[in-house]
C-alpha cells in the first residue's frame, strides 16, 4: 500500500508529536513524585567564602535519592542535565548550570564524595562520575532528604582535583569517602 507523500509526512509528524507529549508528561509526573519527597534545595548564599577550586567544566548528570542510582529526582530542576561550571568554596559546592538553575550544596550538608560508573540511568564507565552525597535540609514542609548529585568533568585531571577539593570540605575528613564495604558476619560454630 502506497500512501501519498503528504499523508505519510502527516502520519510521521503526528507520531513525533505524540512521542513528545509522552516524554513531557513523564517528566512532569517524575517531578511531581519527587517533589513530594525532596525539599527545595538551598539557595546560593551571597558570600561563598574563599575559593578552594576555580570553576571546572563539567556536565551535571543528575541528582538521585541517596544510594539509589536509578531514582532520578525530577523536582526543583534537579533532573535537568546540563553543561556546568563547578567550583568549590568555603561555603560549599556551586554547580552553575547552563540554561537552568544553579545547584548549591552547602559544606555542612555534604556527607561524602565518591567516583561511580553510573548515576541517574547514565553509564559512563571507569568511575567517570564524581558523586556528591549530601542532605537537602528540611524546607519546613518536607523532612531533610539524602541525595547524590553526579558530575562528569570535561577533563580527567579535573576529576581528581574536584574530588580532593570537596573532600576538604567534609567535616572532620580530608580524604575521600569510599563506598562502604559490606560488614563481615562472623561464622557461627555448630
Amino acid at each position: 500500500m502506497n500512501l501519498p507523500v503528504p499523508v505519510a509526512i502527516g502520519i510521521w509528524i503526528a507520531v513525533g508529536v505524540l512521542l513528545l507529549v509522552l516524554i513531557l508528561t513523564g517528566r512532569r509526573r517524575a517531578a511531581k513524585r519527587s517533589g513530594a519527597v525532596v525539599p527545595v534545595p538551598p539557595v546560593t548564599p551571597a558570600d561563598l567564602g574563599a575559593e578552594r577550586l576555580a570553576p571546572v567544566e563539567a556536565t551535571y548528570v543528575a541528582t538521585t535519592l541517596a544510594g539509589q542510582p536509578l531514582a532520578r529526582v525530577g523536582a526543583h530542576g534537579l533532573g535537568d542535565r546540563a553543561a556546568a561550571a563547578v567550583s568549590v568554596h568555603d561555603a560549599g559546592v556551586l554547580v552553575a548550570r547552563s540554561g537552568t538553575t544553579e545547584v548549591f550544596v552547602p559544606a555542612a550538608a555534604l556527607r561524602g564524595v565518591t567516583l561511580a560508573a553510573m548515576l541517574g540511568g547514565k553509564y559512563l564507565g571507569a568511575d567517570g562520575i564524581v558523586v556528591l552525597s549530601w542532605q537537602a535540609p528540611s524546607d519546613g514542609t518536607l523532612a531533610a532528604t539524602s541525595l547524590d548529585t553526579g558530575l562528569r568533568t570535561r577533563y580527567p585531571a579535573d576529576r581528581d582535583r574536584l574530588v580532593d577539593a570537596v573532600a576538604g570540605l567534609l567535616p572532620g575528613r580530608t580524604e575521600t569517602l569510599e563506598t562502604p564495604a559490606t560488614p563481615e558476619v562472623p561464622e557461627e560454630n555448630s
